[in-house]
């Protein structure tokens, strides 16, 4: 079953969890424009076309132009094909994991994002905030509207209680944890909330007291 997350004035966001891992899918839909992003196509596309067709009212003859995965993992992308195929959207990912995604999905990645770039369609921009560690490209990416939270969507990058998988590599994990600190704590807010590639939301209010643990523990 899908969820509707948040309605503004400007975006409806829905989620549905897809396959053994619970990996979210994210939807975004532009209520004055009705055009879409969706973010993860992680597996079953039945279910997600649910998704979709359950906003079939969140805008004016809503459609998807744009699908961005966060990162070239196997969970990430098993419905991208099927999806991009159905669709004719724009694809978007990371520049340093493009060719792993096309190489596993024969997807092209016609949107190659790096850090501080924008990924949007009418009525919905995304910031693209790069974070090296989990894999070399994967990307997080920031939905701000005036009166509302930014909402960060992350990927598996950051969740609650920490960041993400890095191979018990210490380089990769002060990557990660050092571009998560200073590409998302030291610019956004307390009341940011975080939509992660797996599990339940947080908010940065929540993780913040936490950064020094996590560096102190090493993952």
């Amino acid at each position: 079953m899908n969820t509707l997350v948040a309605t503004t004035p400007a975006v409806t966001i829905r989620q549905v969890a897809v396959s053994s891992l619970d990996n979210n899918v994210y939807l975004l839909t532009s209520r004055p424009t009705g055009r879409q992003i969706l973010i993860d196509a992680a597996d079953d596309p039945a279910a997600i076309r649910a998704m979709v067709n359950d906003a079939a009212q969140d805008g004016p003859a809503p459609g998807i132009d744009l699908i961005i995965t966060t990162h070239q993992h196997a969970d990430h992308i098993q419905a991208l094909a099927e999806m991009a195929a159905s669709t004719q959207a724009e694809i978007a990912a990371g520049r340093d994991d493009a060719a792993a995604i096309t190489a596993q999905t024969g997807v092209t990645i016609t949107r190659q994002a790096t850090h501080g770039d924008t990924l949007a369609v009418p009525g919905i921009d995304l910031d693209v905030i790069a974070l090296r560690g989990h894999t070399p490209g994967s990307i997080a990416l920031a939905y701000t509207e005036d009166g509302q939270p930014v909402r960060l969507f992350t990927g598996d990058s950051l969740f609650p209680g920490g960041v993400g998988n890095t191979h018990h590599d210490p380089h990769l994990f002060t990557s990660l944890l050092d571009d998560v600190t200073t590409r998302i704590f030291d610019v956004y807010g307390d009341d940011t909330i975080v939509h992660p590639g797996h599990g339940l939301s947080t908010t940065l209010g929540t993780e913040r007291p936490h950064l020094s643990e996590w560096r102190e523990r090493g993952w």
